[in-house]
């Protein structure tokens, strides 16, 4: 049994192709995109619409609910529940999928008083090169070091464990899906045409609902929570508080999706440089 792996930017038709082949030769479709497993977004986040479910078994898509925290790992130990039917993995989240490819490090979550210290240590005057000396020599040979993220949750991983980022990720188990067991497939998109096409698709989800999700979440709209980061959701979030207009909300909505497309292009680039590259065309949807 050959699992099937689809990685690309959003808005590439991805999500269409892993129906057409669910529907053409079977398997079950799971989600990959760390933005649509939470409940509250379908459409705000592109998920498969009702009758797209019916049509093609799914899987992980809006199972989580608002304020549960979730994580690679968790998504991990989900999927490791469907690996005795095909899959068809289909998402935009490159971390799921290198971890899903290549093992992800146990490494402990980071209590929120040691990320607070990482935050102010980082900030405070020539804090990046302190970070880095305290760094153990195996961490700071690998990693970049003008790259303060990078610095900042090494720093953290060794003052919350005593043990360094790179002997963690020594211990990184098998991955779930070796690249043997799958055949994987990156779809790859002109930047402009990308571009045409999200920014049809943000009014397309205008139309069909969009603004109703985000204004039923306003209650308990909080920026720092994982599922508040869905795109799109804080700029109508600045609308429906009056603090911006309608069209001034959907333009930034839109240069941030093409942003995320961005990232997540840097992403396939450099992380996931031996899948077989797939041209999205005219003819793909998302």
């Amino acid at each position: 049994m050959r699992h099937l792996l689809i990685a690309g930017p959003t808005a590439s038709g991805k999500s269409a192709l892993a129906l057409a082949v669910a529907q053409a030769q079977g398997g079950l479709i799971v989600n990959a995109d760390a933005l649509q497993v939470w409940s509250c977004w379908r459409v705000l986040t592109a998920r498969p619409s009702a009758d797209e479910e019916a049509a093609a078994p799914h899987a992980l898509y809006g199972h989580v609910e608002p304020g549960t925290p979730y994580s690679v790992g968790d998504w991990l130990r989900d999927i490791a529940d469907l690996l005795d039917r095909r899959l068809i993995v289909v998402g935009g989240t490159g971390l799921y999928l290198t971890a899903l490819t290549q093992g992800l490090a146990p490494v402990p979550p980071t209590p929120a008083a040691i990320r607070a210290e990482g935050d102010a240590r980082l900030a405070a005057e020539g804090g990046l090169d302190r970070m880095v000396a305290d760094l153990d020599p195996a961490t700071r040979a690998r990693i970049d070091t003008l790259n303060p993220a990078r610095v900042q949750r090494a720093w953290e991983v060794l003052t919350a464990t005593g043990r360094g980022l790179a002997d963690w990720q020594a211990d990184t188990p098998p991955p779930l899906i070796a690249p043997a067991a799958a055949q994987r497939v990156l779809v790859t998109a002109d930047r402009d045409w990308l571009a045409d096409r999200i920014a049809h698709r943000f009014h397309l989800m205008m139309q069909q609902g969009a603004m109703d999700e985000v204004r039923a979440m306003l209650p308990r709209w909080d920026p720092a929570q994982q599922w508040a980061r869905a795109i799109g959701a804080p700029d109508l979030v600045a609308y429906l508080r009056g603090e911006i207009d309608l069209p001034s909300a959907a333009e930034r909505a839109i240069i941030a999706t093409r942003q995320y497309a961005k990232a997540q292009r840097i992403w396939f680039r450099g992380r996931m440089k031996d899948w077989q590259a797939f041209a999205a065309g005219p003819d793909t949807r998302a």
